[in-house]
């Protein structure tokens, strides 16, 4: 494909992602309020008597709702645009790999979701407690709705991202670009990209940090075996080394073959 034709696929599959997420928004749009208050309940679990969310611009209340609703649909279409993000890398692939396409744009939106779940529940729960524990008879916190709305959002899409390193590992290996050998040689700069990561990702507490990059390192392990298991070039090399110790054991079969 010209760079012409890879443009027009990528404004393709982008047109169809977009047409699929104002499907999903407006199958959400009615439950936008039962899904904020969904996304509110580990905040307000943990609130102190008398505190509770604010909004100080009169359509502020009104875009939550919107945004909220935006991000429902897209959690809805997720099985169906991460599809298209990979048909359009799929030109690039071998006729065999193409055949993961389908089972790779499910797990892609089962991972994501996965991580954005484990956020929810593990993490919004240990992170919400901390900051309240800054209250005190003279300190209430009352949290405006379009920042709780960010914040929150942020966290799930990040753990949502991070969940999907296994995946992505598995990809690159099907195209022989990392093995698990190279993985385990770069596991000690791995482990502190994961610190950095999850520095710059969550909020500048030690235990949002923590429970953000203790999952990102075990992810990163269970990657080096799914390169492994999987990946192409690492099996060509064992299969190589086999064939060299079977010739060095039998080297007068292996002159009789040649000579044959």
């Amino acid at each position: 494909m010209s760079f012409t034709e890879h443009l027009q696929e990528l404004r393709q599959r982008l047109t169809r992602c977009f047409i699929a997420l104002v499907v999903g928004f407006l199958a959400c749009y009615g439950f936008s309020k039962d899904l904020f208050d969904i996304l509110m309940r580990p905040l307000v679990t943990v609130f102190p008597p008398g505190s509770h969310l604010i909004f100080t611009a009169l359509p502020e209340a009104f875009f939550t709702y919107i945004k909220v609703a935006l991000v429902a649909g897209f959690f809805l279409t997720s099985p169906y645009i991460f599809y298209q993000l990979w048909l359009f890398i799929s030109p690039g692939l071998y006729k065999e790999e193409r055949k993961y396409l389908i089972p790779i744009g499910f797990c892609s939106a089962l991972f994501f979701v996965v991580g954005a779940s484990f956020g929810y529940f593990v993490v919004f729960p240990f992170a919400f407690k901390f900051f309240m524990g800054f209250t005190t008879e003279f300190i209430k916190p009352f949290p405006k709705l379009n920042e709780y709305l960010g914040f929150s959002l942020k966290l799930l899409f990040a753990f949502g991202v991070i969940f999907e390193l296994p995946l992505v590992i598995f990809f690159l290996a099907r195209l022989g670009l990392v093995t698990s050998t190279m993985l385990r040689k770069s596991r000690k700069f791995a482990f502190l990209g994961c610190f950095v990561i999850s520095a710059v990702l969550t909020p500048p507490d030690v235990v949002s940090q923590l429970l953000m990059a203790g999952p990102l390192m075990l992810l990163y392990e269970i990657s080096i075996y799914v390169a492994q298991l999987f990946g192409r070039r690492e099996k060509r090399h064992m299969k190589d080394e086999d064939e060299e110790e079977t010739e060095e054991e039998n080297p007068e079969e292996s002159a009789e073959e040649e000579s044959a």
